[in-house]
């Protein structure tokens, strides 16, 4: 039996007073993810304000890791641009250097874009990589992108390549499309972004998650992602995430459960979120988990 994908944090990006990426901290965060049970670590997804690195950045981040000893089997690479060409040499890059999943977002520029406009993206991208393609998960995330990823058209991804697209991150946050999605394609990587449903999700056939409240909590989201255990600290405190921007929050937790002040910055266009937010959102934490230990 193939092995479940399981949990990858969607590593968040630590920024220096420089706004430069702080890549030592963001190693230490990785081992820390990974010995607390990730199986994997995802760079440069929403968490990771994957759109706001550039691609020198990326290439400097992704050395830097594996000549850290983190192995490429242990690391996914976040795709976010909207050029076909640009799309084909950041996964190419990460790819060449054994990456396990390169997790690929539709192009976002444009709105009410057709299913058809969508599928000829990503058949570019393909055909830009060429037989360098492989272990793609596409990734569906409509609040940001306004381009949804509908259930038709994923089983066209598949069926047009099928050694290519391998799997689905939903971070649609839309149950009754979620549960859709596993029935129409539970042979493929499934991954639930919500974890407020990634229990459910599980149950029903889904293998796992790239989750950005790993980074703070990975072994409890590990018991959702890996056995489907429902837990309702997890889903409560997902509300209260949300009443804040959620990279900016995420990081304030980061912050909170490491001391390290380094996490609370983010990349313009984004901002941290206030001192009082910040607080707030320890204070929900810590009432729910009685503890400041990840």
């Amino acid at each position: 039996m193939t092995q479940k994908f399981g949990l990858s944090v969607a590593l968040a990006t630590p920024f220096d007073s420089n706004s430069d990426i702080a890549i030592d901290a963001m190693i230490v965060q990785a081992r820390r993810s990974l010995a607390a049970g990730c199986s994997s670590v995802t760079l440069f997804g929403t968490t990771g304000e994957g759109s706001s690195i550039g691609s020198r950045e990326r290439d400097r981040v992704l050395a830097s890791f594996l000549d850290a000893g983190i192995a490429a089997k242990n690391i996914i690479v976040g795709v976010l641009v909207d050029a076909a060409e640009d799309a084909a040499i950041q996964a190419d890059h990460a790819l060449s250097q054994g990456v396990r999943n390169i997790l690929l977002a539709p192009p976002s520029y444009f709105k009410n874009v057709s299913d058809d406009g969508v599928f000829q993206w990503y058949s570019a991208v393909f055909a830009i990589l060429g037989d360098k393609a492989r272990d793609i998960i596409v990734y569906n995330l409509p609040s940001l992108t306004m381009v949804p990823l509908t259930v038709s058209l994923i089983g066209r991804l598949r069926t047009a390549f099928p050694n290519i697209v391998t799997g689905v991150k939903d971070s649609s946050g839309d149950w009754p499309y979620t549960e859709s999605l596993l029935k129409a394609h539970s042979d493929l990587i499934i991954l639930v972004g919500d974890e407020r449903h990634l229990a459910r999700g599980v149950r029903l056939g889904g293998q796992g998650a790239i989750s950005g409240m790993a980074n703070f909590v990975p072994r409890d989201v590990k018991l959702m992602a890996e056995e489907g255990k429902d837990d309702p600290r997890i889903e409560g405190f997902v509300a209260e995430l949300l009443k804040y921007p959620v990279v900016s929050a995420v990081k304030a937790m980061v912050a909170h459960v490491t001391s390290e002040d380094i996490w609370l910055a983010v990349r313009p266009p984004l901002a941290s979120i206030s001192a009082e937010g910040q607080a707030q959102l320890a204070l929900a934490f810590d009432r729910l988990f009685q503890s400041k230990a990840a």
